[in-house]
């Protein structure tokens, strides 16, 4: 005689995953009090489970939506390879939850006049995930005209109700800079433009926050501009200003600059990690030809898409978001550009 298999209930969900009946229970009937990421988890675990719900709950997400992907052409000029694996894992993410992705590029024009993207007058999509901050004021614009709804990507607005998702630029460098630290550097500089944008003055604080805790002040010449409002698309923008005394490391804001800072130091005669040492952020994969593998902060494109995705998915399908801004973790790799100072 054949066994009857006993019927997966809400309870043997939660005892796999670790968590409450509730929770479960919350997760499989569109309930707020759950995590997007745990609720996507017991979803998956419900259909593998093969778990037959009851009084009407099922386990089942919103999906076919038409997502809007905005990215300004001047970020792309030059910091393209990063921005561009973040679109590609947008795109992946959406393809996933059977969501159409439609692109459209800033131009210097569209945010100057305040022009809306065709994807948004024509009607071509059902909300936006802006990838890199727009300039002249054009997210608040968006906010005001676009009419559907928006997240941004890898960076953030305190004065919006939209929901952002960046990177860990904070403790991201603390950790980096921790790192030399430890190595024995004491002198190190920062590389990169305050105000910029708001990652970049996040990791210089994340910088300053290693430095003071080691009792160690930083004089203004070791904190060194890599861009201006003005710079072009063209490398040679990238005219450092070293300070009379060489620092012995580092920290810069973004892999490409790293890579950018290091061939300056060796056209100096300087070698890396020989005679300086140098780490960067994002783990951007084509700094090898840029003059090293650059020891950096690894972003976590997938995790932030991934999380960008639900967002906009949520709000399309007329759910409240708690809007906010979402740090999403990465992790520090060891790469080629760090030497350690040995006291005699």
């Amino acid at each position: 005689m054949a066994k009857i298999r006993k019927a997966v209930t809400m309870s043997d969900i939660a005892k796999r995953l670790n968590v409450s009946t509730v929770t479960v229970s919350k997760a499989l009937s569109g309930q707020k009090g759950v995590s997007e990421e745990v609720r996507a988890e017991i979803i998956r675990l419900a259909r593998e489970m093969g778990y037959k719900a009851t009084h009407g709950a099922e386990p089942k997400e919103k999906t076919g939506f038409r997502i809007g992907v905005l990215m300004p052409s001047s970020a792309l000029a030059t910091f393209d390879s990063f921005y561009w694996r973040l679109y590609q894992a947008v795109s992946e993410m959406a393809m996933e939850k059977n969501c159409f992705t439609g692109y459209e590029s800033l131009t210097e024009e569209m945010t100057g006049k305040g022009l809306l993207p065709r994807l948004v007058t024509d009607k071509m999509v059902d909300g936006l995930i802006v990838i890199g901050r727009p300039d002249h004021g054009y997210a608040d614009f968006l906010k005001e005209r676009a009419g559907m709804p928006l997240v941004f990507l890898d960076f953030y607005d305190t004065s919006l109700e939209v929901d952002c998702y960046i990177s860990d630029s904070f403790y991201g460098t603390y950790l980096l800079t921790e790192y030399l630290l430890n190595k024995g550097h004491r002198d190190i500089a920062f590389v990169g433009t305050l105000f910029a944008t708001e990652s970049i003055t996040d990791r210089y604080l994340g910088f300053q926050k290693a430095m003071m805790e080691r009792g160690l002040s930083v004089p203004k010449s070791h904190l060194i501009p890599d861009r201006s409002p003005e710079a072009s698309t063209n490398e040679n923008y990238f005219e450092f200003v070293f300070p009379k005394k060489m620092p012995t490391a580092f920290v810069c804001n973004c892999d490409f600059t790293a890579g950018i800072l290091i061939r300056n130091l060796k056209k100096m005669g300087l070698r890396v990690p020989e005679d300086v040492s140098v780490t960067g952020f994002d783990n951007y994969p084509g700094e090898k030809e840029l003059g090293a593998a650059v020891t950096t902060y690894a972003v976590d494109l997938q995790a932030m898409a991934k999380a960008a995705v639900r967002s906009l998915i949520r709000q399309a399908g007329g759910e409240k978001v708690k809007m906010g801004i979402h740090v999403v973790e990465g992790a520090l790799v060891e790469k080629e550009t760090v030497g350690e100072i040995r006291t005699k």
